[in-house]
């Protein structure tokens, strides 16, 4: 549901509900375990009945993915000690692959034990910052624990979005939208409302740009719960939160991706094979369709901002250059604060410290933009030039398609 800002951080369940609680937004019991030696005390820890024995992975769709060694299902219901000692031996240090993981899956590293519960239905509750609207958005569902993007796609009036002036704040009649759309009646319509007032908070404290509860649930003893927990949180403003920094979890994420975050690159991998160097977000994302467009699958997004300069160009160059799936460069610039004889610089500086074997294309506009090219020119670095967007596209396209 809307755009998220691809430059963001993300926190696991268990780091996201411990958040939760914080607010004030109700959720289950859980303990969260990086050992199998801690198991005896997180059960000790846990109501006694069902424990729900949960991977934790950067990842969704982990209830029905599949371990590489066959093992079914990152989720299970255990009904004895006995069975979450084995469920957690099978699954903690194995690898999850789910449709979101890639074929490599991710190893689990920790396991999230919580109290089991009756659920009576499940809801879909998210808040995300919506750039339509330029202000944060509540989406509500009657359809829980689906994919809310084929419901939306299929069955869109089963889908509430209520917006959230951030002038104002959240409302009352925000709240009763949402508990309108959900369906909630009496004591459950009340824990809504306080469970609203704590992801608005939170969203707005800590600077989130997506919190997803999928499932909510009502439980048969009349709980309003938080049963799985999906946080995102905006990368610029993490230097105002180091409580959150501090959850960051660099196993789950890219190496190139951690690598660029050192220099202020905002470098997201993707499956493709044609680089892109691009400054500006938006020219990025267009950069990548257009690749599309002429046939082409870009290999990453990476936007070196407005005001990079020659050593981030040089490390936006290193990185690329560390995926083997890269088998051309499309650089595309428009320079308004960003002078295309720096781009230039960072081009020729890059070729001498790491060497630039696959085809190269480059259309610069904009500031300084002559200079730029004479330099690229008198280096005598091999490289395609191009006039506009388009025909770079074309060109970059053509030459990795031989």
């Amino acid at each position: 549901m809307g755009i998220v800002n691809p430059c963001t951080m993300n926190i696991h369940e268990y780091q996201a509900k411990a958040l939760f609680r914080q607010f004030g937004v109700a959720t289950e019991t859980g303990v969260a375990i990086q050992d199998l030696a801690e198991i005896d005390q997180a059960i000790k820890n846990l109501p006694e009945g069902i424990v729900v024995v949960k991977s934790q992975i950067h990842a969704g769709g982990r209830g029905k993915g599949t371990f590489t060694d066959g093992y079914q299902g990152g989720v299970k219901l255990a009904k004895s000690s006995d069975e979450v000692k084995e469920i957690a031996s099978k699954m903690l240090g194995n690898t999850l692959v789910t449709k979101q993981t890639g074929a490599a899956g991710r190893e689990v590293k920790t396991l999230y034990l919580t109290e089991g519960c009756e659920i009576e239905k499940e809801y879909y509750l998210a808040i995300l910052m919506e750039r339509k609207f330029s202000a944060p958005v509540f989406i509500a569902s009657q359809e829980g624990g689906m994919d809310i993007e084929e419901v939306a796609e299929a069955t869109p009036e089963k889908i509430t979005q209520v917006v959230v002036d951030p002038a104002l704040g959240l409302q009352a009649y925000h709240k009763r939208l949402v508990g309108f759309a959900l369906g909630l009646e009496g004591h459950l319509f009340k824990q809504l409302m306080k469970m609203l007032d704590g992801l608005y908070n939170m969203f707005m404290e800590k600077d989130c740009s997506m919190v997803e509860i999928n499932p909510l649930v009502t439980t048969k003893n009349g709980q309003l719960l938080a049963l799985d927990a999906k946080v995102n949180f905006e990368d610029n403003a993490l230097f105002r939160h180091e409580d959150i920094l501090a959850l960051r979890d660099l196993g789950e994420e890219d190496p190139k991706e951690i690598e660029a975050s050192k220099y202020g690159l905002s470098y997201i991998a993707l499956d493709g094979n044609i680089a892109c160097l691009v400054n500006g977000a938006g020219l990025a994302m267009a950069t990548m369709d257009i690749i599309k467009h002429f046939g082409g699958e870009p290999a990453n997004f990476l936007d070196v901002g407005g005001g990079a300069n020659t050593e981030q160009v040089t490390e936006a160059f290193r990185i690329i250059l560390t995926d083997p799936k890269v088998e051309g460069i499309l650089v595309n610039i428009f320079g308004g604060i960003m002078s295309c004889k720096t781009i230039a610089e960072g081009i020729v500086e890059a070729a001498k410290q790491v060497e630039i074997k696959v085809p190269l294309v480059v259309r610069l506009e904009g500031n300084e933009v002559a200079e730029g090219k004479a330099y690229l020119e008198q280096s005598g670095i091999a490289l395609t030039p191009a006039d506009s967007l388009s025909d770079a596209a074309e060109k970059i396209v053509k030459i990795v398609q031989g």
